[in-house]
């Protein structure tokens, strides 16, 4: 299934700006700098819903898209090291984690850049969506970077935007977590 419109709805992290029609919600969340943003635009066929940059934290706010109607996918910032002012960076783990326990989040898709693992911060946000029992889907990213050994030592599932098929895999998986 390929994903035919998409609706820009709002940035925001603070909790007046979050109505919006009750659907699904996907939600994208990694370290600075993994892929969220391309990863989005890959999957949605596109350059540039997502604004994406070289340097580190260039999401600040919670930003929406509301994708045929149907669900919303939803890009938060990364945690980790951002080139942001550190008064917004505090702000951002507490309006995080009430917007994901208010939210009817159907998948979160945990983005960890294959090259590096997992971050500290990647193993609490596990074990805090886990106490939540909140829908995680790890996803390794940037894996086109990695030679054909390391790939098939991976266990989790490999994503690269240079390549389609795991484009399909992804889209198959997001609707099954949508609509099951």
């Amino acid at each position: 299934m390929r994903f035919k419109t998409v609706q820009f709805i709002h940035f925001s992290l603070h909790t007046k700006h979050w109505s919006h029609k009750a659907l699904p919600e996907m939600a994208v969340i990694g370290r600075s700098n993994v892929g969220k943003s391309s990863l989005i635009n890959h999957l949605l066929y596109s350059k540039n819903v997502a604004k994406v940059s070289s340097t580190p934290g260039k999401t600040q706010h919670i930003n929406c898209f509301l994708i045929d109607n149907l669900f919303y996918i939803v890009d938060f910032p990364g945690y980790g090291y951002a080139k942001t002012p550190k008064i917004l960076k505090k702000e951002w783990a507490p309006w995080i984690e009430t917007y994901l326990q208010e939210h009817p989040i159907k998948l979160i898709l945990l983005l960890i850049d294959s090259r590096r693992g997992f971050s500290q911060n990647d193993h609490l946000f596990l074990q805090w969506a886990d106490q939540r029992a909140l829908p995680l889907f790890p996803i390794m990213t940037k894996s086109d970077k990695l030679s054909k050994k390391a790939r098939d030592e991976k266990t989790y599932f490999l994503y690269s935007t240079k390549e389609g098929e795991c484009r399909a895999a992804l889209i198959r998986k997001i609707n099954d977590a949508l609509w099951d």
